[in-house]
């Protein structure tokens, strides 16, 4: 084990997981306030069965399916380790079912919907690197360890038995779970008939047993003609908060509507000729993008870990490689039937609380749906390595990168939608449309809270376009109102400056400019306070698995 200083696995492994992060100070909740609060924050969610029809689906496509939750399972249980530590050790000292509800929630003590406020008495506060650090870890202390793997996506950083800073790669840190899920992936790869899907599942596979991912991430990007497909694996790092260097373990099981991908496929053809109108200076934008993205709309039937914990993800542009993003592109998977959910549960009821009446009726899931996709859209539009020698925009902005990245997204979305409308490309419903559901969705997120980065990224965003008058607030009827004059004004002028950010890896800049805008004002409050009045839910939980599917 040439990575972790000669140790044996066996006590690299104890090393890892011989410590819970935080513990509770008595065995049960400390009372009857505790279990009301517990139970008001499980309300903030909604239970949406996640289904799918499967009659259309061969009894091998039903196998393989059942085998793929089967890995996803897996999954689940590395996050827990890596959110928390030792699920059982917290679970067991807890008896109120409402507080055991939102603890598996959250997968772990922390509010992930409160900037991880702990919900639990005796629990202190989340460390900003979860578990992929030692908690008692400093910035000072990491960035003055001399170590080639410190910062490497795929290995949890440790003490050894005299208290020095090693690495501990996750194919052995985890290994039992990825073998299991190794193993359930090569099982579906023998009953997959479609030959892209095979190789993705065979090489996905020898990927978890060798954290060399960067192969089946090129499989993945090659697969066309699959029906069935899943995302599995450390894949994002927003769990790490320290430095978001460490990549999260998670899984999404897919079904592909045809339909729907047939009709979104001519929009990843034009991201080139998009990437050179952005609205920013030549230097920014010299990356171009790789023709070979697709999009495709799909019903999601499983999610775990990272993608499940706290608020749920409904679209995914992936990979994140960037030397693969550069070769080959991405691909873009809207979840349309966790969307749908959203948009019937959520946003509609947001809608009418915080939209000036006379707006509404530019509320629609069309443009929710396209904003969404527009949005995985354009995580491939900008630049993903700094134009100073910094390293990539992910190394140089640190634990800013994903939120700055979410916000990029955005801004780059509603400016994807403008310019092919006045393309011709897009016709389906109006700007006003795109715009006024954009702003809509801005409130569903904040309500995500601080410690996501869609949350931050979309509080920064609204005060911003608060800050530019493209949004106002109506006094008389309580309400917020698009300013149609100003929009787009607003969402260049944030264009040019988070890709000018990212291009210059300016860490300084964005940690200000982060300070500046994302704080939530009085009256914001006021109105995300009128909303939990209103009970209407944050966001949604799954009912899910093969039982609710009907398979073995």
């Amino acid at each position: 084990m040439k990575r972790i200083a000669g140790f044996t696995k066996v006590f690299a492994i104890v090393l890892a997981f011989g410590f819970t992060l935080a513990g509770c100070s008595s065995n049960k909740e400390a009372n009857e306030e505790d279990e009301m609060t517990s139970q008001e924050r499980v309300d903030q969610y909604t239970t949406v069965e996640l289904n799918a029809d499967l009659s259309d689906l061969s009894d091998n496509q039903k196998k393989i399916i059942g085998l793929l939750i089967d890995a996803g399972k897996a999954m689940d249980e590395v996050f827990w380790q890596e959110a928390y530590g030792h699920r059982d050790s917290l679970m067991n000292t807890l008896d109120n079912e409402a507080t055991r509800k939102f603890v598996n929630i959250n997968y772990g003590p922390w509010d992930r919907l409160n900037g991880n406020e702990p919900f639990i008495e005796g629990v202190g506060p989340k460390p900003k690197g979860a578990n992929f650090y030692p908690a008692d870890i400093t910035k000072e202390e990491f960035e003055a360890w001399d170590s080639e793997t410190k910062d490497d996506l795929y290995t949890l950083v440790r003490r050894d038995s005299i208290g020095n800073l090693m690495t501990v790669p996750y194919h052995e840190a985890f290994a039992e779970q990825h073998k299991l899920a190794a193993n359930k992936l090569k099982e579906a790869a023998n009953l997959a008939e479609d030959p892209g899907l095979k190789k993705y599942l065979n090489l996905r596979a020898q990927a978890l047993l060798t954290d060399n991912y960067q192969p089946s991430d090129m499989a993945w990007l090659d697969m066309k003609n699959n029906t069935i497909d899943v995302v599995i694996g450390p894949i994002e790092t927003y769990e790490d908060q320290l430095y978001g260097y460490k990549a999260a373990h998670e899984t999404f099981v897919l079904i592909k509507d045809k339909e729907w991908s047939d009709r979104l496929s001519k929009y990843a053809e034009v991201l080139p000729e998009l990437q050179e109108g952005l609205p920013v200076d030549a230097k920014y934008k010299q990356e171009t993008p790789g023709r070979d993205s697709d999009l495709g709309a799909y019903d999601a039937v499983y999610y775990a870990g990272d993608a499940n914990a706290g608020s749920k993800t409904i679209a995914i542009n992936l990979p994140n490689d960037e030397e693969v993003q550069l070769q080959k592109g991405t691909r873009r998977l809207q979840l349309k039937n966790a969307m749908r959910a959203k948009y019937d549960k959520v946003l509609v009821p947001i809608s009418n609380e915080l939209i000036v009446e006379e707006q509404r009726d530019y509320i629609t899931f069309d443009a929710f749906f396209g904003n969404t996709m527009f949005h995985e859209v354009a995580h491939g539009l900008g630049i993903k390595n700094t134009i100073n020698d910094k390293g990539t925009v992910r190394e140089a902005l640190k634990e800013h990168a994903s939120a700055l990245e979410e916000g990029k997204a955005d801004v780059l979305g509603l400016y994807m939608v403008s310019s092919l409308r006045d393309k011709g490309i897009v016709t389906e419903g109006s700007i006003e449309d795109n715009y006024v559901t954009f702003v809509a969705s801005i409130f569903r997120s904040i309500r995500f809270g601080s410690s996501s980065a869609h949350g931050k990224a979309n509080l920064i965003r609204f005060n911003f376009f608060r800050e530019m008058g493209a949004i106002t607030y109506d006094e008389d009827v309580e309400a917020y109102r698009v300013n149609f004059d100003k929009i787009k004004e607003a969402t260049d002028a944030l264009s040019q400056k988070i890709l000018t950010f990212q291009g210059d890896g300016d860490y300084k800049g964005v940690d200000a400019f982060v300070k500046k805008y994302g704080t939530v004002g009085s009256q914001l409050q006021a109105s995300l306070d009128h909303l939990s009045e209103q009970n209407i839910p944050t966001d949604i939980i799954f009912d899910q698995g093969k039982d609710v599917l009907g398979i073995e």
